[in-house]
């Protein structure tokens, strides 16, 4: 049985509004990778308790400055919510592989 493939959308610490976008509204200041109907997110932190405002129209790759997305105003990204997500960027290192197994 395949593993189904997860997306995951973002948790932040604040909010901005882009006016070129048609007034969109986009993380700002400490991102979290999060899964749209769960109350936590991929690091354990409860949504509620830490105030953080969901953006489930933002997927979680395009907080990287990078992908040139939704990472205008981020400040920081959690290490182990980008650690259990997948960072895709050009600081990634490659996926964890065994080469020469042992008999």
């Amino acid at each position: 049985m395949a593993a189904r493939a997860r997306s995951y959308a973002v948790a932040a610490s604040g909010e901005w509004t882009d006016e070129e976008e048609g007034r969109r509204r986009l993380p700002a200041g400490e991102v979290h990778a999060w899964e749209p109907g769960r109350n936590e997110t991929l690091c354990g932190l409860s949504l509620s308790r830490s105030r953080l405002a969901r953006f489930s129209h933002v997927a979680w790759q395009d907080v990287f400055p990078e992908s040139g997305g939704a990472a205008d105003e981020v400040r920081r990204v959690c290490p182990r919510c980008a650690a259990g997500a997948g960072r895709r960027g050009r600081d990634a290192r490659p996926r964890w592989r065994r080469v020469d197994p042992r008999p």
